[in-house]
C-alpha cells in the first residue's frame, strides 16, 4: 500500500490541465492502484492524478458504502449530464478543512480508457456523479471552490490561509 502525498494549494500543478494517457501500461495502473491507497486514506470518493503530482489524466472513483469498487478511469471525457441537479458538500485533501456546497448534474455518462486499456462507458449517478465530474475539473485544471460565486470563492480562500498560516 503507497499512500501518496496530495498537493498543498496553491500548487500550479493544480491549475495545470493533465496531459492524455496514450496506452495503459503497468506503471498506469500501479499509479491507480496509489491513487486508491490515497483516496481511502482520507478518507474520499475520488481523486486526480494531479492531486498527487501526477500530470497525466488519471481519476479514481468510489461512492460504494462497502468500499473496494472503485473505477479506473484513464481520459475521462463527460457524453451527457442529467438536466436535474445535485447539491453537495464538496472539499479536497488539497485544501484541508474546507468545503462548500456545489450543484452539479445529478447523472453523467462518461467515456474513459478502463484498466484493460478498452473504451469504456458508464453512467454515474449520485455521489459517484459528484466524484466524476470534479475529478475531471482537477484533470482540467480547477477546483471545486472555482464554481462558486467570486464573493463565496474569495471568503473560503481567505478563510483556508488563515487557518493554514
Amino acid at each position: 500500500m503507497t499512500v501518496r502525498k496530495c498537493l498543498p494549494w496553491p500548487d500550479k500543478r493544480l491549475r495545470t490541465k493533465a496531459e492524455p494517457v496514450s496506452e495503459i501500461t503497468d506503471e498506469i495502473r500501479e499509479i491507480w492502484t496509489d491513487m486508491i491507497d490515497t483516496m481511502e486514506a482520507m478518507p474520499g470518493v475520488g481523486l486526480a492524478g494531479n492531486q498527487i503530482g501526477v500530470m497525466l489524466r488519471l481519476a479514481v472513483v468510489d461512492g460504494s458504502t462497502e468500499r473496494g469498487r472503485a473505477v479506473c478511469l484513464a481520459n475521462p471525457e463527460i457524453l451527457h449530464s442529467s438536466i436535474e441537479l445535485r447539491e453537495h458538500d464538496e472539499a479536497s485533501p488539497n485544501l484541508p478543512g474546507m468545503s462548500a456546497k456545489i450543484k452539479r448534474p445529478r447523472a453523467v455518462t462518461v467515456r474513459f480508457l478502463n484498466e484493460d486499456g478498452a473504451v469504456d462507458r458508464r453512467d454515474f449517478v449520485g455521489i459517484e456523479a459528484t466524484s466524476v465530474q470534479h475529478q475531471i475539473d482537477h484533470l482540467n485544471g480547477r477546483m471545486y471552490f472555482d464554481r462558486l460565486s467570486k464573493v463565496k470563492r474569495d471568503i473560503l480562500l481567505r478563510k483556508a490561509k488563515k487557518q493554514n498560516s
